[in-house]
């Protein structure tokens, strides 16, 4: 009868690891299912891209990608900044040739008259807080 017991609980110890191999832990199917979803969420990904791609090439041209990151410059100052300056306001100065000398009188007409304090004031107020040489701070 010794011989009949040992056997069973082997014969059980058999099934248990059978059992164990054939289904897998838990840990295992939570990945199994996270791979699944993950897998999914890419397929539909991919299948929706296509069809914006699509609506956006009818509507306007893609738009540039995103400006790399400036280099930090040597020396003081932004030198990109002052090459934008130059290039806008020799914009401005081309498109306003012909009213330049007009703005001129209206700026000095306006200093003559009753804002002329106003206007003196706001430029003592600027130039304090300039670091430029010459300036009375």
């Amino acid at each position: 009868m010794a011989k009949a017991r040992k056997s069973k609980a082997q014969k059980s110890k058999a099934k248990k690891s059978q059992a164990k191999k054939s289904t897998p832990k838990k840990s295992k199917v939570k990945k199994i299912v996270k791979r699944a979803a993950a897998a999914s969420s890419r397929k539909a990904k991919k299948s929706k891209a296509p069809k914006r791609a699509a609506a956006k090439k009818s509507a306007k041209p893609a738009k540039k990608a995103a400006p790399k990151k400036q280099k930090q410059a040597m020396g003081e100052g932004n030198y990109e900044a002052s090459r934008k300056f130059l290039k806008d306001e020799a914009k401005f100065v081309k498109r306003h040739k012909a009213e330049i000398p007009q703005m001129g009188k209206n700026a000095e007409a306006a200093m003559e008259g009753p804002q002329g304090g106003e206007l003196r004031a706001a430029e003592q107020e600027a130039m304090s807080h300039s670091k430029a040489p010459g300036s009375e701070s």
